[in-house]
């Protein structure tokens, strides 16, 4: 597999600062969803670099200090709670890309984005379907933006242990559903996320409690 096959084709086409872009934290009950955008050097292979599903919580983490140091720019950008739940969440997704890319310090000229839409970008860009195991920019951008929303999930465990945030980092798993059912939903739970856990429950959902 060639890791540099579509930074290749954009620079074929002219493009001189290619960023690749993708999002983590779309499908948990809980938390923002963060996107990243990375602009690497012509011709960069980062050893270990990689679709961040694919690694190890470990690696991920001493990928994300090299990713940062080798980079011409990176940029990571968060949609709220209160966004995902205004908007929905695939509009809170696509606007939490577009303040990605627009966050780089260094402007990017064309971007190229994992999945299948495409956020409402000033500058030419184009959708890859599963990217984050094609390109190196879309695996780097996967790994910042996956590794930056755990760590905030980290910082979430602390201020509500009752949920073991650090076990889950949000998504609906076993454990989680349970102490969400346990203690009801706490400020940063998507409301929105959890309407079907309370109907299969057949219990009605507890307003959640606004942030002080």
């Amino acid at each position: 597999m060639d890791w540099l096959f579509y930074e290749k084709e954009a620079a074929a086409k002219g493009y001189t600062s290619v960023c690749g872009v993708d999002e983590a934290g779309r499908g948990p009950l809980a938390g923002p969803v963060c996107a990243a955008a990375v602009i690497l050097p012509e011709g960069c292979i980062i050893e270990g670099v990689n679709d961040s599903k694919k690694l190890t919580e470990k690696k991920r983490e001493a990928l994300y200090d090299v990713i940062i140091e080798q980079a011409v720019s990176c940029s990571v950008a968060f949609g709220t709670v209160e966004e995902i739940e205004r908007d929905n969440i695939l509009a809170a997704t696509m606007n939490t890309m577009k303040r990605a890319v627009e966050g780089l310090s260094v402007k990017a000229d064309y971007a190229m984005i994992d999945g299948n839409r495409l956020p409402p970008l000033e500058i030419p860009c184009e959708y890859i379907v599963k990217g984050d195991a094609k390109s190196i920019s879309i695996a780097a951008a996967s790994i910042l933006a996956k590794v930056t929303r755990d760590r905030l999930l980290l910082q979430y465990a602390d201020k509500y242990p009752e949920y073991e945030f650090e076990k889950h980092k949000g998504y609906g798993t076993k454990l989680h559903i349970e102490r969400i059912l346990e203690y009801g939903p706490c400020p940063i739970h998507r409301p929105s996320f959890l309407k079907k856990i309370y109907q299969k429950a057949g219990v009605e959902m507890p307003e959640i409690i606004q942030k002080s």
